[in-house]
């Protein structure tokens, strides 16, 4: 095992608490560029260091001793409330990733692209990777900005060896920061949430699946490459009937359609605005359930082993997590 780290941008979400626990499981050694502690890395073995993406110097700080740095800190935002940021911290935040990686000698950067960065969504057919990205075709602040920090990532090729990997729609256990997925999940537990869609469908992945597949990207992703990490096609019906087994519950009965839940969506919004709830639904979220979700994830799997588990398992896991930190037994 090396001696060297392995650094981590951003360690308290979805994909980073996934991958430092992982990682650490594996003894590696762990340091996390953190812009404040939280509770979730209690007693894992980790070193941890304060500062920012935006800031050159805390990264070169950071990746001092490093072999490899998984860049994950980012801002997603589909509020229309944080475009500043996300240019900032996306675009700017990954260019000073890549410098202080070449100042510093790193030897791996790994970059958790998005497949929003894709412009074909809203084709037929299956959708592969790509070599290059832009903003052409793009309409999403959050797009635009992932697209351009995957092609900055790609450019540096030629100095350290990159791979970026591009999840589809993330869930698992440990939603400590609050996704908008686990807002849903949550009103559902509640019974809050006691109407099907007849339309709609997503591609989720497993965090902790992505966790092993960045990993192995490191001894056998190819430098310039990018990974989707796409899992299963679920409509929301089926997402509805997932989250009713694993609570013991049978599946809401009504389906309403999406003529029917469009006027609403303005009203829904404001509602989740006003109690501070991750934007569940909205016009961006509603567009997202009809885009094409077909994404092949047979170069992930044959080039750097990645092994989505069953969709049944990851919802069962999501929801039960979150049923325990709805009753208090997680902080």
């Amino acid at each position: 095992m090396s001696e060297k780290y392995s650094v981590i941008t951003g360690g308290t979400g979805y994909v980073g608490l996934a991958l430092v626990k992982y990682l650490v499981g594996r003894g590696e050694k762990v340091r996390l560029l953190l812009l404040e502690d939280h509770p979730c890395l209690d007693g894992l073995n980790c070193e941890k260091m304060f500062g920012n993406v935006c800031n050159p110097e805390d990264l070169e700080a950071a990746f001092e001793d490093a072999e490899t740095v998984y860049h994950i800190a980012g801002v997603v935002d589909i509020s229309g409330k944080k475009e500043d940021l996300m240019w900032r911290v996306n675009v700017g935040g990954t260019k000073n990733v890549v410098e202080a990686c070449k100042k510093t000698g790193v030897k791996t950067l790994i970059y958790v692209s998005s497949i929003d960065a894709y412009p074909d969504k809203f084709c037929e057919g299956v959708i592969t990777e790509r070599s290059t990205y832009s903003e052409v075709g793009l309409e999403s602040p959050y797009a635009v900005t992932k697209a351009l920090a995957t092609q900055i990532a790609l450019d540096a090729k030629d100095d350290l060896k990159v791979c970026c990997v591009q999840p589809t729609g993330v869930i698992g256990p440990d939603d400590y920061m609050g996704s908008s997925i686990g807002a849903m999940v949550d009103l559902f537990i509640k019974g809050l949430f006691p109407v099907s869609m007849s339309f709609g469908a997503y591609n989720f992945v497993d965090a902790r699946d992505m966790a092993a597949a960045m990993r192995n990207a490191v001894d056998a992703g190819r430098s310039g490459e990018c990974y989707i990490l796409g899992g299963h096609r679920v409509t929301v019906d089926e997402l509805m009937g997932y989250m009713a087994a694993a609570l013991g519950r049978k599946k809401p009965r009504i389906k309403i359609s999406k003529a029917l839940v469009k006027p609403f969506v303005p009203l829904v919004s404001k509602v989740m605005d006003l109690a501070h709830l991750p934007p569940m639904l909205n016009s961006f979220s509603l567009s997202k359930l009809e885009e094409n979700c077909n994404f092949s994830n047979e170069k992930a799997r044959r080039e750097i082993g990645f092994s989505p588990r069953p969709v049944a398992d990851t919802i069962r896991d999501t929801v039960l997590w979150h049923k325990q930190k709805l009753e208090g037994a997680i902080a």
